[in-house]
């Protein structure tokens, strides 16, 4: 079986309740991969992840916490953490450290094989996974596949 990272946009998007084309698409996309793919990998996440699905701003907090209940939390080391600060100086990752390169650090520090995230901006993006790649490996880390769920599918 495949280790995943799921990151909070992944979780957000199984319980948003937005109307928009695009939103709705996701939660389509991102429930049925919950359903259908979740057995076939082992599942993890972060205590970045509950931090960010916990903000007092997010509606569907519960639900997605809910929904995440359970799965393997990956622990915020001194080593991770390190790593999340070099991902930002080396501009792969924007700043803070809480954030997107905290997903990436922890992926790379405990060798999970997939991100899978919604996030195109920052992790799903060729141009951005070549320098997370380089930096990783320059780092002695093996990088994560940074996929969306839409292409991450067992057949």
């Amino acid at each position: 079986m495949a280790t995943v990272y799921l990151d909070s946009s992944f979780v957000s998007a199984c319980v948003t309740d937005r109307t928009d084309p695009l939103s709705v698409a996701r939660r389509e996309t991102s429930q049925e991969w919950w359903q259908t793919q979740r057995y076939s990998h082992e599942l993890r996440l972060s205590q970045q992840v509950i931090d960010e699905l916990s903000r007092p701003g997010f509606a569907r907090r519960q639900e997605a916490l809910e929904l995440v209940d359970g799965l393997e939390l990956l622990e915020i080391t001194d080593e991770v953490i390190g790593v999340a600060d070099i991902l930002i100086r080396e501009y792969a990752m924007p700043a803070p450290v809480a954030g997107d390169a905290m997903h990436v650090a922890v992926c790379a520090v405990y060798e999970m094989e997939y991100l899978l995230s919604w996030n195109v901006r920052h992790l799903a993006n060729p141009n951005k996974a070549k320098h997370v790649r380089l930096i990783c490996r320059r780092l002695g880390l093996v990088p994560p596949e940074i996929v969306t769920p839409d292409l991450f599918w067992e057949v």
